[in-house]
């Protein structure tokens, strides 16, 4: 398998999977926000429309124009104001979103949603986008999905296998020429690691967050994730924070989150973590760079 490492006029490219919109703002965003304003060509790609969401924001609430029937065609102008904001190129998959099950036992997960289809199948359309796109790094989330939505699980498989699947030759040629994306990383937003960190900067200062002490009771050592690779996002938080608040359905713009200051984020922990999955170019570890290996400089200097 050939890995195309980029030219010296080539651009870098990514693509970041996500499963819903506004997954793309709460997950990573500092980052694509930063890698697109340093020339990289980002792409986030969402694999669902999220029609099956909820409505999170108490303000909208008594709004007669926001209905679940509207929320569907809501997200999607939500997604294109999220779009703009981050500076990121998007494409939708198209499938539908399978709901956060509840219950015991759980029911069954809807006919014909994302999380139902057969992996293979599913990837297509995201092995034809890569394939297109030609990116050198992708990121999305773990195998238990960052957290146990079965969109975000589902996200994970079809991932690690366009990953593989669209440098295949003999894999649906139709979708278009084989591409072998360098690198694959698990985006680790949510890890006790981080958690700790600032909770301890915010007792320290005497503005304890509810949000973050709650969710560190339930968040013990095996919440704790490999961190190979952390972007200094620290410069980035206002773009983040503006891309979330443009999913008004789905946020509460006074809600906890958001009462984190960002000096205490500077302060605590100021970087997106990842870990690298895959690699198929040689790495050092740990880095503070997606691109690590792969830029032009590296790559004469390794010659």
């Amino acid at each position: 398998m050939t890995v195309q490492l980029p030219a010296p006029e080539e651009p870098l490219r990514m693509v970041a999977v996500h499963a819903h919109p506004d997954d793309e703002s709460s997950k990573g965003a500092g980052t694509t926000a930063r890698y697109v304003r340093e020339g990289v060509e980002v792409t986030v790609i969402t694999c669902t429309g999220g029609e099956r969401g909820d409505l999170l924001n108490p303000r909208l609430r008594d709004d007669p124009t926001v209905t679940l029937e509207a929320l569907p065609e809501i997200r999607r102008r939500e997604m294109a104001r999220a779009q703009e904001i981050l500076g990121v190129d998007h494409l939708w998959l198209g499938f539908v979103d399978s709901g956060l099950p509840e219950g015991d036992p759980l029911p069954p997960l809807p006919e014909g949603c994302f999380a139902s289809l057969d992996v293979t199948e599913a990837a297509r359309p995201l092995v034809e986008a890569v394939r297109r796109l030609r990116p050198h790094v992708m990121t999305t989330y773990d195998e238990n999905g960052g957290y146990p939505h079965p969109d975000h699980i589902q996200t994970n498989r079809i991932s690690l296998a366009a990953f593989d699947l669209a440098a295949d030759p003999e894999f649906a040629p139709e979708l278009g020429e084989p591409w072998a994306i360098a690198k694959l990383y698990y985006i680790n937003g949510f890890h006790r690691q981080r958690f700790a960190a600032v909770s301890r900067h915010l007792h320290a200062e005497g503005t304890p967050n509810e949000m973050l002490d709650q969710m560190l009771q339930r968040y013990d050592e095996s919440h704790d994730r490999l961190l190979t690779t952390r972007i200094d996002v620290r410069d980035y938080l206002d773009i983040r924070d503006d891309a979330l608040r443009a999913h008004a359905t789905q946020v509460d713009p006074d809600g906890p989150f958001f009462r984190i200051t960002h000096d205490a984020e500077r302060a605590a922990w100021g970087t997106e973590d990842y870990e690298l999955h895959i690699s198929r170019v040689p790495v050092k570890l740990p880095e503070t760079d997606l691109f690590a290996g792969l830029r032009h400089e590296t790559l004469e200097a390794r010659a």
